[in-house]
């Protein structure tokens, strides 16, 4: 059996090309530009105007480096504490000290994950967000 690019078990191929479009996180109503600096300024992604029918909606949509993430106004909003995105980067320490430079809290997971290292911040809404970076000293299954 061999291992995924992920760092642990193996890869399945479904016949139907499966992909990831983009994640959806919810945020309060209101609160676009709460958010805008964190993934626009912090996170360097760029706002991608919304089609007029769903624009109505509010809300806010970002996109960078094949990542795309929805966030959708709900008003009966609680941040996503446990349920989260899993967000690869290039260089993790970077990210790191990005987040720190603009007062974002960095939460280093020192369990290892497998074959990656990793660590969670939240967003301004409160949001979890899991940041992992490949790291081949890190033990896979």
């Amino acid at each position: 059996m061999s291992t995924s690019a992920r760092g642990y078990g193996p890869d399945h191929d479904t016949g139907l090309s499966l992909g990831l479009h983009h994640v959806m996180l919810a945020i309060p109503r209101g609160a676009e530009d709460l958010m805008r600096p964190f993934y626009l300024e912090v996170l360097g992604m760029a706002e991608i105007v919304k089609p007029p029918v769903l624009a109505a909606r509010g809300g806010l949509w970002v996109r960078g480096d094949g990542l795309e993430i929805h966030l959708g106004v709900e008003d009966d909003f609680r941040p996503a504490r446990k349920a989260h995105p899993g967000i690869r980067v290039g260089d993790l320490d970077v990210l790191a000290r990005r987040f720190e430079e603009h007062g974002v809290a960095v939460r280093w997971d020192p369990e290892a994950f497998p074959g990656h290292r990793r660590f969670y911040a939240d967003d301004p809404a409160g949001n979890r967000l899991e940041f992992l970076q490949p790291d081949p000293a890190i033990p896979s299954w």
